[in-house]
């Protein structure tokens, strides 16, 4: 079983049934289905359906909470009835059956709007689980809706809207292998700790990040499941689904699968961003070395670019060339601090030959640890934490506080 959803609340309320409709035009498979499902006193179906549009037709008709919908079926197929489905019924959710378990079905059933992809055969505790997930969900989503009450009507009011006042550092190399991930998990914990402010960490590297191994953290939940909610972010959703860590940090992880990468559209991003925004004082963002519309989207959006090198050719090379796109996109120069990792004064590129060469001043050198970070990165303690006395730890925590005064006191 693949999850979509990455909640990990089941069941509903005691009064309450949630309904099933069945989509699957194997009359054998519809009936295993129903007797999965009979003895479940929280689950009641109502309805089967034989090919993809008779589901989105019942669907239409029977409002379900969750459809079982088969992939394969003559017609309309279950990758389109599910997208006409989730397109009319906001609030159903649906779970892909399918024998075939390759990447393309379940990125297409991602696309198409289901929450959960199960490969066939799988356990009657497995399809109960999931039923109980999506629902749960979809619960979620309802009680998160706010009416407006009409003239002289008596409905809950709208919450009044918060303040986006959170500031964005995003941290960012066009030269990949020069420890972002690791500079961006150790700058959002030294903020924590040393100025006491509330930091979400964002692993904004979509397809392959690693924010999760490097905190030891094992995830249920990932940006993909808020960035499916996009338009209806709420602040309990986003609690629910960013991990809290023991340095004090939350971290809203990368999907777990590559493919699951496409979920995350730059208008999504934009609207988690947004909201983080509200809820946290600094949101730390660790990117991926590209210029693809999602990363753009933070630069956009930071307050500051803190962008790496190390001191090598190739990678100087490269930040020389993402100064030429900040020109072109107007970013002023303070938006920018150049910082130098893995520095050794005796061998390597000094930063006296980078500032002279790019003309921009390097803001913070990180000396060359190796040791410290092995270690830091083996045993998923960042060294911020587990190794505080060494020059590497004390660097980031000195930049630390120059980073967060920048970003939060207004320019004299």
């Amino acid at each position: 079983m693949v999850s979509l959803s990455g909640s990990n609340n089941i069941g509903n309320s005691e009064t309450e049934k949630i309904k099933v409709l069945i989509v699957d035009d194997i009359p054998e498979t519809r009936e295993n289905l129903r007797k999965l499902l009979f003895f479940e006193a929280d689950i009641e179906v109502v309805g089967a359906a034989t090919n993809g549009q008779e589901g989105v037709d019942m669907a239409k008709e029977l409002q379900p909470d969750v459809v079982l919908m088969d992939i394969n079926m003559p017609g309309m197929d279950g990758i389109k009835a599910s997208e006409l489905i989730t397109r009319h019924s906001p609030y159903t959710q649906v779970i892909i059956m399918s024998v075939q378990s390759e990447a393309d079905y379940l990125r297409r059933s991602m696309l198409a709007g289901a929450r959960e992809f199960l490969i066939k055969p799988f356990s009657g505790n497995e399809l109960i689980t999931s039923v109980r997930r999506v629902y749960q969900l979809s619960a979620e989503q309802r009680e998160r809706l706010v009416y407006t009450p009409q003239p002289g009507g008596t409905g809950p009011l709208s919450a009044p809207k918060q303040e986006a006042n959170g500031k964005i550092i995003s941290v960012f190399s066009p030269k990949g292998g020069v420890g972002c991930s690791t500079l961006a998990i150790n700058l959002g914990i030294a903020i924590a700790k040393g100025a006491g402010a509330k930091v979400a960490l964002v692993d904004a590297s979509l397809q392959f990040g690693d924010i999760s191994v490097l905190l030891n953290l094992h995830p249920k939940t990932t940006i993909a499941d808020l960035a499916s909610n996009a338009e209806d972010l709420d602040n309990d959703l986003v609690e629910r689904v960013i991990m809290p860590h023991s340095t004090g940090i939350h971290a809203l992880l990368a999907p777990p699968r590559p493919e699951m990468a496409d979920l995350v559209t730059p208008n999504a991003l934009s609207k988690i961003m947004e909201k983080l925004q509200q809820m946290y004082d600094i949101i730390v963002v660790d990117m991926y070395s590209s210029l693809h519309d999602t990363v753009i989207t933070v630069l956009d959006a930071s307050d500051l670019i803190v962008l790496v090198t190390t001191p090598e050719i190739p990678a100087i090379k490269s930040v020389r060339l993402f100064f030429e796109v900040t020109e072109a996109l107007e970013y002023p120069r303070e938006k920018t601090h150049l910082v130098l990792n893995k520095a050794n004064p005796r061998i390597g590129i000094r930063a006296e030959d980078i500032q002279s060469s790019i003309k921009y001043t390097v803001q913070a050198q990180f000396p060359l640890d190796e040791a410290t970070s092995v270690q830091a990165v083996n045993a998923g303690i960042p060294y911020v934490v587990g190794q505080s006395n060494t020059e590497l730890a004390k660097s980031v925590m000195n930049y630390a506080q120059k980073v967060h005064k920048l970003v939060t006191q207004p320019a004299p």
